[in-house]
């Protein structure tokens, strides 16, 4: 039995096929992401000996929303606004971050060359939004904190 030959519409959806594998394998194959750019204007901001805000989580590890008070660089106090962050303050009350610790994170996702680190900020240049990924092909790696209701105390 003669060997066939392909047909010429078979041959060129397989050229295609091949094209579009070595594209996408050649796509994949970058060195390593580059590092995050921040959003927002560099910030300046010193953080308070004291203040409160309102903090948003929703990461693998802490998710929720918290009201937050931070006297000398350590949360004193937190209460849990929904029914997640009530279990969650009850069951690691300390767990919580100060801005500062949230700030340090960030920093530290930069410098480790996270896929994602990025921060929002508000005009008094305290952080606003803090977004995470420290890898982009990983699940359950992200992290976004939103502050809100951020209110330095007058002692």
């Amino acid at each position: 039995m003669p060997a066939r030959r392909p047909s010429p519409r078979f041959a060129s959806a397989a050229t295609l096929a091949g094209v579009l594998l070595f594209t996408a394998t050649a796509c994949n194959s970058s060195p390593s992401p580059e590092p995050a750019k921040e959003s927002g204007p560099a910030t300046t901001w010193q953080e308070p000996a004291s203040y409160a805000y309102t903090l948003t989580s929703t990461t693998q590890v802490m998710a929720g929303t918290f009201r937050v008070d931070v006297r000398d660089g350590k949360v004193t106090k937190t209460v849990g606004l929904d029914a997640d962050s009530r279990r969650q303050v009850r069951d690691l009350p300390r767990k919580v971050p100060t801005i500062g610790e949230l700030l340090k994170t960030l920093g530290r996702a930069r410098s480790e060359g996270a896929a994602t680190a990025e921060a929002d900020y508000a005009a008094d240049g305290h952080p606003v939004r803090i977004t995470l990924d420290w890898d982009e092909n990983a699940i359950d790696d992200e992290a976004l904190y939103v502050i809100d209701s951020y209110r330095p105390n007058q002692h």
